[in-house]
């Protein structure tokens, strides 16, 4: 019997449940220039969403069947503007119905980003771009009958997305929204909570300290193991190590503080619309009293975060080992 071959069927068997059972979202995200469609999209690919801008509309259906049936990619946001060729957004009704017969209604979405006139021109002039209507629509018949200003261009955008604009299942008017505001109003609308990764970094402050921590704790007042000539080229990792840390009750000690604070603090930044936090621990090279209390630390933490935090082990100095 082929055990091997077994193993690797029980993955594949799990693998496919697994794709079976999340819950596959297809929105395709679409709206004015100047609306927000961009920082849409960006919050949607932090809530976990494979998202792609500006895609002709002519391709979507290709795309979305490779990301789902190749790609295993369960949840999908696909940015369409007027970019677009002008022939797509007129079979956006027959793409549209197209993608629900094959995926379902529940899973295909039309989100319509929009904003008031005023707030897209103070927008348009406070960032100094061009309206893609007024570079780009050289060929269109209507714009060779229309002095293409910013209001016109407005205007005209509306009334070439009215296709688009007409299947929307969720509209959203940015005119009066913070960015943290429309995070929020997005998870809500695709009925997601909010999502953070705890990494707990172990690095040596030889090497220099991580830039991009949240928080540092420094463990170099700790008992070395480097100083034991048997344990040098052993880890934090190791069996030896944790030996020789359970003589030193003051390493369960700190690990306990940090743990305490952690776990006081950690579950905050659910509600500080964060998506990522670092919590750097450090000793002197990043290879044994570091590397042992963040290994321990990631334990002890995935098993009491609520959800919706999960906390992830790194080592920085793995390489230098």
């Amino acid at each position: 019997m082929d055990l091997s071959q077994d193993k690797s069927n029980d993955h594949s068997e799990q693998a496919a449940r697994k794709v079976a059972t999340d819950k596959l979202s297809i929105l395709v995200i679409s709206g004015l220039s100047g609306s927000g469609k961009t920082s849409v999209l960006n919050i949607l690919e932090d809530l976990g969403y494979y998202s792609i801008d500006n895609l002709p509309l002519s391709l979507l259906a290709n795309a979305t069947h490779k990301l789902i049936n190749e790609s295993g990619i369960r949840r999908i946001a696909l940015g369409v503007d007027i970019r677009t060729p002008r022939a797509d957004l007129s079979n956006f009704a027959e793409m549209h119905e197209s993608l629900k017969a094959e995926y379902g209604d529940h899973a295909v979405k039309v989100v319509y980003v929009t904003a008031q006139e005023s707030t897209l021109v103070a927008r348009f002039n406070a960032t100094r771009r061009v309206h893609p209507l007024m570079s780009q629509d050289v060929n269109d018949e209507h714009a060779k009958h229309v002095a293409f200003n910013l209001p016109a261009a407005i205007k005209r955008e509306i009334e070439l997305l009215e296709p688009i604009a007409d299947h929307a299942d969720i509209r959203i008017d940015t005119s009066d929204l913070n960015i943290h505001q429309l995070k929020d109003l997005l998870r809500e609308y695709i009925g997601m909570d909010n999502q953070i990764v705890v990494n707990l970094l172990s690095f040596g402050f030889k090497y220099g300290s991580p830039i991009d921590a949240d928080f540092v704790f420094d463990v170099r007042i700790l008992p070395n193991p480097h100083w034991n000539p048997e344990l040098r080229m052993a880890t934090g990792l190791d069996a030896e190590v944790a030996t020789f840390f359970a003589d030193c009750p003051e390493v369960a000690e700190m690990t306990s503080d940090i743990a305490v604070f952690l776990t006081r603090w950690l579950p905050e930044f659910l509600h500080n619309n964060r998506h990522t936090v670092t919590v750097a621990i450090g000793c002197t090279g990043g290879k044994h009293r570091s590397v042992f209390i963040t290994d321990n630390l990631q334990r002890r933490l995935a098993a009491t975060m609520p959800e919706g935090i999960k906390v992830l082990a790194k080592h920085r100095e793995k390489h230098r080992w």
